[in-house]
């Protein structure tokens, strides 16, 4: 669809600078705008590619001041990267939504599905479920005996929910999830591993957003409680039993083994990773590839295998590439230190 700037600045209660009536019909990066495009500048790195692109409108602050001429329209508003995603919200809600239940599909007879229902073809819904709703359940999904699932839900291709678990309103899961799976449990006797049956579940409270092939595990007992609000990156392990705050969120490639309670409001950076039977304080903030062995206290920013203190962390790494110069000094020193002992000895 096309918009003009005037459309696009009334939508966003924004602010036209340039000409109004310039009409754009796709979104593109600012650094690789083309015309009829709407690009944003949220990340003042990126404020030379306003003086070049040619993109014909472009969201920025209002506080935003040009050092030179730009020929794009700008629209101002308080925050361009809110005012793209309400942009990108309008023109998905503009896509006709998938509706009814597609051949192949198996929808078990005791299962109860709610109004504005789409099933995709091969997806599998079994015995008891309840789905609320305007919930979307793509094809290849399955959904195992005794599950809940809210309102408002989607389940993208290739989602698999084991039984008993419960999804609530609002939630994404995108393609390859596994909720509910076997947690890794077993006992060791004479030598061989005995699987622990874990007969707990998993459940996502609402707002809760899962992104491609991550896996939540089920409970051995009790309940994998995953908090209103999260947002879970690609590729992420959660563990049996662990609990993760409302609000939280995890880039790709985290790995949270059994038992750990996570605060509200953490932010953990790609591949860190989190032993087992830990808490980390609400409001924690963990940088990329850290390995956390200890409970951490609230609000700390930490980083580093293992990981300590932000702060020293960066110390250390400007002193890490030194050290091999650093030894040979004390070799040296210890050198003169000796042979100024054999001359006063």
């Amino acid at each position: 669809m096309t918009f003009t700037a005037q459309q696009i600045a009334d939508f966003l209660k924004g602010e036209i600078i340039g000409n109004p009536n310039v009409e754009v019909d796709n979104f593109a990066k600012i650094e690789e705008g083309k015309p009829r495009t709407i690009a944003f500048l949220s990340n003042p790195k990126y404020t030379h590619y306003i003086y070049e692109t040619k993109a014909d409108i472009v969201l920025v602050n209002n506080d935003f001041i040009p050092e030179k001429t730009i020929s794009a329209t700008l629209i101002k508003v308080p925050d361009a990267y809110a005012a793209l995603a309400s942009l990108l919200d309008l023109v998905n809600s503009l896509t006709p939504p998938k509706t009814g239940i597609e051949a192949m599909s198996f929808v078990a007879a005791t299962a109860k599905l709610d109004d504005n229902i789409y099933v995709g073809a091969f997806a599998y819904i079994g015995e008891n479920v309840q789905v609320g709703k305007n919930v979307k359940i793509y094809p290849q999904a399955y959904i195992g005996d005794n599950v809940k699932i809210g309102n408002n839900v989607v389940i993208y291709a290739g989602v698999k929910i084991y039984h008993s678990c419960i999804i609530g309103d609002n939630c994404i899961l995108h393609a390859g999830v596994v909720i509910g799976a076997d947690g890794f449990g077993f006992s060791k006797q004479e030598g061989v591993y005995h699987k622990i049956q874990q007969i707990g579940n998993v459940i996502l409270e609402e707002d809760v957003e899962v992104g491609a092939n991550t896996t939540i595990d089920r409970a051995v007992m009790g309940s994998t409680i995953i908090r209103r609000g999260v947002k879970l990156d690609n590729l992420i392990q959660v563990a049996h039993n662990c609990e993760i705050g409302k609000n939280t969120v995890m880039a790709a490639q985290v790995g949270i083994a059994g038992s750990t309670k996570i605060g509200d409001g953490c932010v953990l950076g790609g591949q860190v990773g989190i032993g087992g039977h830990i808490t980390i304080g609400s409001q924690s903030q963990i940088g990329a590839q850290s390995g956390i062995i200890s409970n951490t206290p609230e609000g700390s920013e930490v980083m580093g295998s293992p990981a300590y203190q932000i702060k020293n962390y960066f110390k250390s790494s400007i002193i890490i590439p030194k050290l091999p110069d650093m030894y040979r000094q004390i070799n040296a020193l210890e050198k003169e230190i000796k042979e100024l002992k054999k001359q006063l000895f």
